[in-house]
């Protein structure tokens, strides 16, 4: 279906006779823009959430105006519209996921409540992605994602470093007294070299390529750095786009299905990607209406490799990654175990957009037949302790540490962590399980990237880069180690996290999928009954809302009232 000029959406704020029509027309020409330039044309919101204070965007300024060419280009009409910047976890505190609902509410009404027809959505940092294309899909407008593009590799001494990964291994050189101020200045220059997001495969770099085998981005764009002029091509690339998707009138839910979720998890598993993809690809199924638990997570590791030789993980960075293929590359390796027919953004079939993607560098992207690991690198674990469920990024973990059984030192939150861990007299070894609760959804709050708690600095004066975390936080996905994650319910709403103490055996067991208290029934049943919820964090504004809706992390904390479908006034009836 082609539509005619007079069936744009934007028709109905500009066409017409009426007084609002009028005055609508009259506000465009306040605007400069002539009749001859807009009228009868797809009117496309360029949602942009550059700012000075995210480094991962600071270039998307300029790549919003490259969208906007292309836009003019296909003879469409660009309007750009500012949304929230959320910036990692850089700068915004306590964690920006306590924003990325705010950020997908306030996507999903700039897009129902302006005269748009369709939408080009610039992100790439951490929650952005999801936030993005959570807002959208509630919305179901035709739209195109333009990723921000991984940074440039890292550099120091003649060493190649990676943002995130490289800052967590030589900050615990610090901590142990390998290293000084001087190489510490030396590491803050070179550890992120120009615009864009961590180069390593962390939560951006597995959210874009998310963003990409959805089907939501022009073939190939996940991989591009950020500073490439290719980058730059493919933001007018898909502002032309825009233009014909409005025109064919294909919105997300023509092209997103369940099989492309099913997809989304093998791309995740097959990169070695973060455990926050859980979450979010949770969060983002829901807003698509599609049911998608822990389980099939679980499922899909047991089956697919990891092919992409890229850190943490790894060895190489997204760089590597891009000229050795790119996305593209990797998923024509992953064969049969994707879904080749289903449509794109691109205008073709997924089998298409990869029938010429060639590996170039086979150590980066391998075969099969020569993974990196025979097992996706997550894994999902239950039992006592985590009664609806718990990740942990196995192939980041010492492999002698996914079976292990171990005393508890328990932490009350990221504060009493930081006050405790180097108190010698805690009895800390290396057996020892450090447990960190009050961080997760509600408690954290926001659920901070807390769950790589920090090594005790005299273990790591012994030597010691590895020890058993358990936390109902998440984690960078540039960190490592064997961390187990989103303990699920968590402990601020009485979680059997709530109910640990100093000294209780804990077991550890991913390959066979389970986390247990050893603790008799019957002494947790007392602790229990003794058991006060704490106070809540926020007593107003916007914390106060989120505690009082967020999910839990299973079901991908988002929150209940957008959760779901209900009635939303037709804001062009007025």
């Amino acid at each position: 279906m082609v539509l005619r000029p007079e069936e744009l959406r934007s028709h109905r704020w500009y066409g017409g006779e009426g007084l609002r029509s009028f005055s609508h027309r009259a506000r465009t020409r306040q605007l400069g823009i002539g009749a001859e330039e807009h009228l009868g044309k797809p009117v496309i919101g360029v949602i942009n959430t550059w700012s000075e204070l995210n480094p991962c965007h600071s270039h998307l300024r300029d790549r919003a105006e490259a969208v906007k060419r292309g836009v003019w280009q296909a003879g469409g009409y660009p309007v750009e519209l500012p949304a929230g910047a959320l910036c990692g976890e850089t700068f915004q505190k306590p964690t920006a996921m306590l924003y990325r609902n705010l950020l997908a509410m306030e996507v999903e009404e700039l897009l129902r409540s302006y005269p748009l027809d369709g939408a080009v959505l610039l992100g790439g940092c951490d929650k952005t992605t999801p936030a993005l294309l959570m807002g959208a899909f509630s919305v179901d407008l035709p739209v195109i994602f333009v990723p921000a593009g991984p940074m440039l590799r890292g550099h120091w001494r003649g060493e190649t470093l990676g943002s995130g990964s490289d800052m967590w291994r030589y900050w615990d050189d610090r901590r142990a007294g390998l290293i000084g101020e001087e190489e510490l200045a030396g590491l803050e220059q070179g550890l992120a070299r120009s615009p864009g997001h961590c180069m390593t495969m962390g939560t951006a770099s597995t959210m874009t390529a998310v963003a990409e085998v959805l089907g939501l981005t022009l073939p190939g764009a996940s991989s591009i750095p950020a500073v490439d002029s290719e980058h730059v091509r493919m933001a007018a690339a898909s502002g032309r786009r825009a233009v014909e998707l409005v025109w064919q009138q294909v919105t997300p839910s023509s092209i997103v299905d369940k099989a492309a979720y099913e997809d989304a998890i093998t791309t995740v598993l097959a990169l070695g990607g973060s455990t926050n993809s859980v979450i979010h690809l949770i969060a983002m199924a829901g807003r698509s209406g599609i049911p998608l638990g822990l389980d099939e997570f679980d499922a899909a590791s047991r089956g697919v490799p990891v092919l992409a030789d890229i850190r943490p993980a790894g060895r190489f960075l997204m760089e590597d990654f891009y000229y050795a293929g790119g996305l593209r590359a990797l998923l024509a390796q992953l064969g049969e175990l994707i879904h080749r027919e289903r449509r794109t953004v691109g205008g073709c079939t997924l089998d298409i957009a990869l029938r010429d993607a060639e590996v170039y560098n086979p150590e980066v992207i391998r075969t099969q037949r020569d993974p990196v690991f025979a097992e996706g690198g997550l894994a999902v674990l239950r039992g006592n302790l985590a009664p609806d469920g718990a990740v942990i990024k196995s192939i980041a973990a010492e492999p002698e540490l996914l079976r292990h059984t171990g005393p508890a030192v328990v932490f009350d939150g990221y504060a009493d962590m930081q006050r405790r861990i180097n108190d010698e007299s805690l009895g800390i070894t290396r057996q020892t399980v450090l447990v960190l609760r009050g961080a997760g959804p509600q408690g954290g709050p926001g659920m901070p990237e807390h769950g790589m708690l920090p090594i005790p600095e005299h273990l790591l004066r012994q030597g010691v880069r590895d020890m058993v975390r358990i936390s109902d936080a998440r984690m960078s996905g540039t960190s490592y180690g064997t961390c187990v994650l989103h303990i699920a319910p968590e402990s601020h709403v009485g979680g059997p996290l709530a109910l640990v103490r100093d000294g209780d055996l804990i077991s550890l067991d991913v390959p066979g999928r389970t986390l247990e208290l050893l603790v008799p029934q019957e002494e947790l049943d007392g602790r229990r009954a003794a058991w006060t919820a704490p106070p809540p964090v926020y007593g107003r504004g916007y914390g106060q809302l989120y505690a009082q809706h967020i999910g839990q992390a299973d079901t991908g904390c988002d929150f209940d009232f957008l959760a779901r479908d209900g009635a939303v006034p037709d804001p062009e009836a007025g």
